[in-house]
């Protein structure tokens, strides 16, 4: 774990770390992408693009074994899945298909209700559309299956935005969650593209129940040279609590 770790990490029940990752279908480099995940250190990981196509199966399996995670939803629609550290429980899971857009891509939430650091939570990952309508609509669809999944459980919602901090998709998130990263910046902001950094559009909101430590892309923790050859984007990781 990252900043938070120092006698408030896992092992003593009160924080977890959580990571969101476009990791491009598993189409660049396997070796680099596993190495960049395991520097994170991730209690829990939100995916978008995970492999969807040819031997889709076959392609997760083999990066959760490299990295010795186990699935909480893995599911194919729409290239999403939530993955954790052995040890974390996994209580409930859904995968939910969002309202199809005519020529667009078909866009899911992913969300698992966790048992981690001695507390619940409800974990989601998603992937939203370029075109700004959809995005929009899909971001408020997106927070009530959330909402409804999580019912009392403290919430967060992890994934490509394919927006920025101040458009009207990260509004409509933010104005029912809070930006980890506005919250608390650790590393950098910037996520996209990996080689040339220059817009945040990945990003972990967090609810009522989940205290933010620090958010942002772990350059002092991850390899420059591996964040380029794994994806075309950057990891951020969350240190998040549970306060007492």
């Amino acid at each position: 774990m990252g900043p938070s770790s120092a006698g408030t990490g896992p092992e003593n029940g009160t924080g977890f770390r959580v990571l969101t990752y476009n990791i491009r279908a598993m189409r660049d480099s396997r070796k680099a992408l596993v190495r960049v995940i395991a520097a994170c250190g991730p209690d829990v990981v939100c995916l978008q693009e995970a492999p969807r196509l040819l031997f889709w199966r076959t392609r997760r399996r083999s990066l959760m074994r490299a990295t010795g995670l186990v699935p909480a939803v893995n599911r194919r629609a729409c290239g999403l899945a939530v993955l954790v550290r052995p040890g974390v429980g996994v209580r409930a899971a859904r995968h939910v298909l969002l309202t199809r857009r005519r020529g667009l891509h078909r866009r899911a939430v992913s969300m698992a209700l966790l048992e981690v650091a001695g507390e619940r939570v409800a974990v989601a990952s998603t992937h939203l559309d370029l075109e700004e309508s959809a995005r929009c609509d899909h971001a408020r669809e997106a927070l009530e299956h959330l909402r409804r999944f999580a019912g009392g459980t403290p919430r967060i919602l992890a994934g490509d935005i394919n927006g920025t901090p101040g458009g009207e998709a990260w509004r409509i998130i933010t104005a029912e969650l809070s930006d980890a990263g506005a919250a608390a910046p650790y590393g950098e902001a910037a996520t996209f593209t990996a080689r040339r950094p220059r817009r945040r559009i990945d990003a972990v909101f967090t609810g009522p129940g989940v205290r933010v430590a620090a958010s942002g892309v772990p350059v002092g923790e991850v390899g420059r040279a591996d964040m380029e050859a794994a994806t075309d984007h950057r990891p951020v990781v969350a240190d998040l609590h549970h306060p007492r």
